[in-house]
């Protein structure tokens, strides 16, 4: 009887456990770079039936700090708020701005926004 076989309601096989030292972790860990350790695992022992993963360069730690400080900053001043303020009060008519004023501050809340979502992603963080 195969494992998936002992429990007829579970369509996938029981979770493989191995113990490690903290050494033998670490160093499965360098190995497996930024790809999932387990994932790692499986392509080294079943090369022929695991999935192929390209591997993902992880930025340099300098470049991951300054990226983290520019982000750090950019949620410290608010200006999106504000930007966004001064839109809705644009749009509401309770603040008088002409055609081209009102572009250029649309403009910056989507340079903003882009500016955001592209620090999240270069540090791998999720929206």
């Amino acid at each position: 009887m195969s494992i998936s076989q002992s429990n007829p309601k579970s369509s996938r096989p029981a979770p493989f456990s191995l113990r490690l030292t903290t050494e033998e972790r670490e160093q499965l860990e360098a190995q497996a770079g930024s790809m999932p350790l387990a994932s790692y695992i499986k392509s080294v022992v079943l090369t022929d039936m695991a999935p192929k993963y390209r591997k993902r360069a992880k930025p340099p730690v300098a470049e991951q700090q300054l990226l983290a400080e520019v982000l750090a900053k950019l949620g410290a001043t608010r200006s999106a708020n504000s930007l966004n303020q001064i839109a809705k009060a644009i749009h509401q008519g309770t603040l008088y701005v002409d055609d081209e004023l009102e572009a250029d501050l649309n403009a910056a809340i989507g340079e903003i926004a882009w500016m955001r979502v592209t620090l999240m992603r270069a540090l791998g963080v999720k929206s």
